[in-house]
């Protein structure tokens, strides 16, 4: 994920929308860029994370076969 400093920083591109949609976004006043930029910032979050869970998916078997067998550490102290 980007680092807080690259977060600030903007950069110009060019984006192809749908007509209709970007006629009603100017008419209920919607800064275009800081929709676009919340969205695509939600995005990639969500995408990072997905990425994150499909690619650690052998570690999360792995322990859950290990709590499996052994029980959960440190369950002898549980209270509930």
């Amino acid at each position: 994920m980007p680092a807080a400093t690259e977060a600030t920083q903007k950069r110009p591109v060019n984006l192809s929308i749908n007509a209709r949609t970007l006629e009603q976004a100017k008419s209920l006043g919607i800064n275009l860029s800081q929709a676009v930029d919340g969205f695509l910032a939600e995005e990639v979050k969500r995408r990072y994370w997905e990425k994150w869970r499909d690619d650690n998916q052998e570690a999360f078997a792995a322990y859950n076969e290990r709590i499996a067998k052994e029980g959960l550490p440190l369950a002898k102290y549980r209270t509930f």
